[in-house]
């Protein structure tokens, strides 16, 4: 496993994210002070880095609940280096190169030009990640929709939350490509909501999301079975590696494009993110170590319900705009449920126990 968390208090999880935190906001402050050379604009970037990370927070918490679920079945090996080139790639290639990578595209120019145009007109900057939010929704929203369906229509899944529909799902996912077909009928039918040019390019890029998360599936199941033939201990390896990159990038897609409502400063949205990025590693550890998913048998549960409830609102954004603070809640809401009926299925289930081993200790003596 990623170490021995035995002992270990959930603010010793949290200390590199406390230290990142500080020195993530001293940064902001500074570049409040080099952009507006005021006390006051050195406040007004400092606080939106800090908003900044509680909404990449609030938006991903379900991915480390998610990350977590995937890396405890993974060798140390590639927990470790998950957990350090992943999150390297996380802050720096999502939060930075990725935003950087969609005015390249969209504006057909160079990548040097792409930052001198973030530096020097952040407004245009901003009017073209806005401009390209349709597909990046239409994209992000497939993929993630695939995660969640995948995870509920499994006919090996025998824990189920809310019985009524995740019994259903289960039994039908002796369909083949359910849930496929499924995710294609709301292509079809978000596209005929949209008109023009618009509706070529969500279909197109919902395709795009499809095929991606597929192609994900089909190479990390490759690459994971040729490593298991060399060795059993290279379960969960390579491949897993990668699902959990793209799955990161899918949910950073939301994040990384509602910053833009706070502030138009691609380095201001790093900042913030990045902060915001290092608490869901520290977070992904602590439930790996204290064994959390398997404490609380529903957090799972709530976690990929709020992705479902993501990619619905991802898609729902290329009609009308949905406030983050929506998407941040919405899903932080289903997970903090999920939460207390663990503990209260827990209770219920010492309150059982406990009897019964009164009665055993009673017979024994």
């Amino acid at each position: 496993m990623i170490g021995d968390g035995t002992g270990k208090s959930t603010l010793s999880y949290l200390k590199w994210a406390f230290i990142f935190t500080a020195v993530g906001l001293a940064l902001g402050a500074w570049l409040g002070w080099q952009m507006d050379g005021t006390i006051g604009g050195m406040a007004t970037v400092f606080f939106i880095c800090a908003v900044l990370a509680v909404l990449e927070i609030s938006l991903s918490f379900d991915n480390a609940i998610v990350n977590a679920n995937k890396l405890k079945d993974m060798t140390p090996v590639w927990q470790h280096r998950f957990l350090t080139w992943g999150i390297v790639i996380a802050v720096f290639g999502m939060r930075i190169v990725f935003p950087l990578l969609i005015v390249v595209i969209a504006a057909g120019i160079g990548p040097i030009e792409a930052i001198l145009l973030a530096a020097r007109q952040p407004a245009e900057y901003s009017r073209i990640m806005h401009e390209a939010h349709l597909p990046i929704a239409a994209f992000g929203g497939t993929f993630l929709m695939m995660v969640g369906l995948t995870y509920f229509f499994n006919q090996e899944k025998d824990v189920h939350w809310i019985g009524f529909i995740e019994k259903y799902m289960a039994r039908s996912a002796t369909i083949k490509g359910i849930e496929i077909a499924f995710v294609l009928i709301l292509i079809l039918v978000f596209s005929n909501l949209l008109e023009g040019e618009a509706a070529d390019t969500f279909v197109y890029s919902a395709i795009y999301g499809l095929l991606t998360f597929l192609a994900v599936e089909v190479i990390g199941g490759l690459l994971d079975a040729s490593q298991k033939s060399l060795t059993e201990a290279a379960k969960g390896g390579l491949g897993a590696f990668i699902y959990l990159e793209v799955l990161d990038a899918s949910f950073s897609f939301d994040g990384v494009i509602g910053a833009f409502a706070l502030t138009q400063n691609l380095f201001v949205i790093a900042i913030g993110l990045g902060i915001g990025a290092m608490y869901v590693r520290s977070m992904t550890i602590m439930l790996v170590e204290k064994g959390t998913l398997a404490e609380y048998r529903y957090l799972e549960h709530g976690a990929f319900y709020a992705i479902l409830i993501l990619s619905v609102i991802m898609y729902c954004q290329t009609l009308v705009h949905i406030p983050e603070v929506i998407t941040g809640l919405g899903g932080a809401g289903l997970i903090g449920i999920s939460l207390l009926s663990s503990i209260r299925y827990n209770r219920r289930e010492r309150r059982r126990r406990d009897p019964q081993e009164a009665g055993c200790a009673t017979e024994r003596a």
